[in-house]
């Protein structure tokens, strides 16, 4: 008698086990996910950042010779470039991003439909 309520416990334990472990692993995927994300924000902000510098050095320049300010434009719009592109791409992330647990979710579903059968 006591056999199978061991084997059955064992069942148990392992299932648990496996849930536990995939439950770890996307814990650890979102805080990659967020360290990525962090990342692109930061360089977004240093980007956009340089750029008002340069933007200001821009209207100094204005009143200066000719091709002071085209280079001095071009540089701003470069950095004006790379930081939305940085920040977009940090939104795009954002967006993706999988909801927490849900293959550890949809795996519990799917233990409790097939427990729930006779």
């Amino acid at each position: 008698m006591l056999g199978p309520v061991r084997e059955f416990a064992r069942t148990l334990l392992s299932f648990a086990l496996t849930r536990t472990r995939l439950a770890a692993t996307e814990l650890e995927e979102q805080a990659l996910r967020l360290i990525e994300i962090l990342i692109w924000l930061t360089t977004a902000l240093f980007f956009l950042g340089v750029a008002i510098v340069f933007l200001a050095v821009l209207v100094v320049l204005v009143f200066w010779d000719s091709n002071r300010l085209l280079a001095a434009g071009l540089l701003a719009g470069l950095f004006v470039a790379v930081g939305t592109g940085a920040a977009l791409m940090a939104r795009m992330r954002l967006r993706e991003r999988p909801k927490l647990l849900a293959a550890t979710l949809a795996e519990l579903e799917r233990d409790r439909e097939t427990l729930g059968q006779p």
